[in-house]
C-alpha cells in the first residue's frame, strides 16, 4: 500500500512513522509512506499556499492552485483508489472504514490546515472526507495519523499475529472483553478459572458473554446498529 501525505507541516509528521508499528510496516516494504510539502507547489515566492476568504470573515484559506499542483503530479504517475481529505465536517472515522481504506493500493490524505481549503479543491478532487471527531484541530495532520495507523494495522503482515486486529474492539460491533496475563493471582485478584481451564470452547463463550455485557453497559448504541 502506498500513502501519499499533503501537509503544511511535513515535520509534525516524521517521527511517527519511524517507531513502533507503522516503522516496521515501511521496513518489512508492506507500506510506502511519502509526505509531500505543499509549499513546494506554489509560484508564490514567498512559500505562500493560503490566503483571505472571499466575502470577509476570519481566517485564512488554502489555495487551489499548490494543492491542484501536487494532486496532479502525483496522479500523473500513477491512479489513486481514494483521494481523502481530513475534515471536521466529513465522515466520522470508524473500524469499518479503516477496514475498508486497509484494502486499496494507492491513497492520497490531504491535511487541511488554517480555516480549511477553498471549496472547489473539495468539488473537483476529493473523493472521500473524513474526520476523527466533532472537535477541531489546527490542521488535519493528527487525523492523518490516527487514519494511517488504524489502517496500517490491518495490512497481513503487518502484526505479528493477524488475528489480533480481527478481535479488536468495533470489529463485530462489540467492545473487546476483559483480558489478563501472568501471574494468575496477583495481591489475592485471581484471573478467572475459565481462562486458565484450557476449555477452547468455554473460553470463547466466556469471552463472548463478556463483550456483550461490556458493550451493553458502555456502548449501548453499538448493539443497536
Amino acid at each position: 500500500m502506498r500513502i501519499d501525505i499533503i501537509t503544511v507541516v511535513p515535520d509534525l509528521l516524521e517521527s511517527p512513522f519511524q517507531a513502533s508499528i507503522m516503522q516496521r510496516s515501511i521496513a518489512k516494504e508492506l507500506v510506502e509512506v511519502h509526505l509531500h510539502n505543499l509549499r513546494d507547489y506554489t509560484s508564490n515566492s514567498y512559500k505562500q499556499v493560503d490566503d483571505y476568504q472571499f466575502g470577509g470573515g476570519a481566517g485564512m484559506v488554502m489555495m487551489i492552485e499548490p494543492i491542484d499542483k501536487c494532486i496532479s503530479a502525483l496522479k500523473a504517475e500513477r491512479d489513486y483508489d481514494e483521494i481523502i481529505y481530513m475534515t471536521p465536517d466529513g465522515e466520522t472515522l470508524n473500524q469499518g472504514i479503516a477496514n475498508q481504506i486497509s484494502t486499496l493500493e494507492n491513497i492520497i490524505i490531504l491535511c487541511g490546515h488554517y480555516k480549511g481549503v477553498d471549496q472547489r479543491v473539495r468539488d473537483h478532487f476529493i473523493t472521500r472526507e473524513i474526520s476523527i471527531g466533532d472537535y477541531v484541530l489546527s490542521g488535519g495532520e493528527l487525523g492523518a495519523l490516527i487514519l494511517c495507523d488504524a489502517v496500517i494495522r490491518l495490512i497481513p503482515g503487518v502484526l505479528g499475529n493477524e488475528t489480533s486486529a480481527l478481535t479488536d474492539s468495533f470489529q463485530d460491533n462489540l467492545l473487546a472483553p476483559p483480558i489478563y496475563t501472568r501471574p494468575a493471582e496477583y495481591n489475592g485478584w485471581k484471573v478467572p478459572e475459565v481462562l486458565t481451564s484450557g476449555n477452547t470452547p468455554k473460553i470463547e463463550e466466556w469471552r463472548e458473554d463478556k463483550a456483550y455485557e461490556h458493550t451493553q453497559q458502555r456502548r449501548p448504541d453499538l448493539l443497536k446498529e
